[in-house]
């Protein structure tokens, strides 16, 4: 294949090539990576780093393949640059986003551009959902760069535009109930799979991994419970509700918002906090 063939003469060594052959044609055949690695080069991995580096010391490592060294990023860069683009995006409220390809410097996502693709995000799409979605597209745009990488011409980013999606950290998911109850659905899809939306409440702390915006112009006090309508035991936030629909108490699975309540014998006018404060 075509892709194949870049990917063996982006190796910078003979023994390089060797070992992406068989990597590709093992996962071709069906077995996994690790096992075509252990199979076919049971020596350490890092020995070949090493020489791979070595190799790279006059010019640097990033400028040993012939054709340069190429990333692909979970972002329509410059914006979202850094470790964490899926989430940030949906955090703070993006309805786009998309994968970017380009050709690696020493800086963070910092590259001339190669080929990118745009999708949109789903209003309820967690950051899981919008993962495994961007996987598959980033595996087309890749092999179409690698396709393409003779005809292809690198356009430098702007780095006026950047924007940055730093690591996430546990604290990212403290929800802060004084934020709009929008804002705060964000964050619930942005920290879902991880590390999570949390608050507490009278019965311990609380994850939710699911939950809508009520426009509701109520005066609670945020994190006060109150009633959306019939049966609709909502969140009081710095605008509007936040209806959680699914959330997991310490130590249990996911249920319901409305199985927690009945099983914490919570209503109207409990009061759910934040963490840290």
């Amino acid at each position: 294949d075509r892709a194949l063939t870049i990917l063996e003469e982006l190796a910078p060594t003979a023994r390089l090539k060797t070992i992406v052959t068989d990597l590709v044609h093992g996962v071709r055949g069906g077995a996994s990576l690790s096992d075509t690695l252990m199979r076919h080069h049971p020596r350490p991995f890092s020995r070949l780093y090493v020489n791979m580096i070595r190799a790279g010391e006059k010019g640097g490592v990033l400028d040993v393949p012939r054709r340069g060294s190429i990333n692909v990023h979970a972002s329509l860069l410059p914006r979202y640059r850094g470790a964490a683009p899926i989430a940030w995006a949906i955090m703070r409220g993006e309805t786009e986003t998309g994968i970017t390809t380009f050709q690696m410097d020493p800086g963070m996502d910092t590259g001339a551009l190669l080929l990118s693709e745009s999708t949109p995000i789903g209003p309820d799409e967690t950051a899981g959902e919008l993962s495994a979605r961007l996987s598959e597209i980033g595996a087309r745009v890749m092999i179409r760069t690698l396709d393409e990488l003779d005809s292809l011409a690198p356009k430098p980013q702007d780095h006026a535009q950047a924007t940055l999606a730093p690591r996430l950290k546990k604290e990212d998911g403290w929800l802060r109930l004084g934020d709009p109850a929008r804002e705060l659905v964000n964050r619930v899809r942005g920290c879902n799979p991880w590390p999570g939306a949390s608050v507490m409440t009278p019965a311990g702390r609380l994850i939710v991994w699911r939950a809508a915006a009520v426009p509701h112009p109520g005066t609670a006090a945020p994190g006060t419970l109150v009633l959306s309508g019939p049966g609709a035991t909502c969140v009081a936030t710095g605008s509007g509700l936040l209806l959680p629909v699914e959330v997991q108490p310490e130590s249990r699975k996911p249920m319901a918002w409305e199985e927690f309540l009945r099983g914490a014998r919570l209503g109207p006018g409990a009061v759910i906090t934040e963490l840290g404060a």
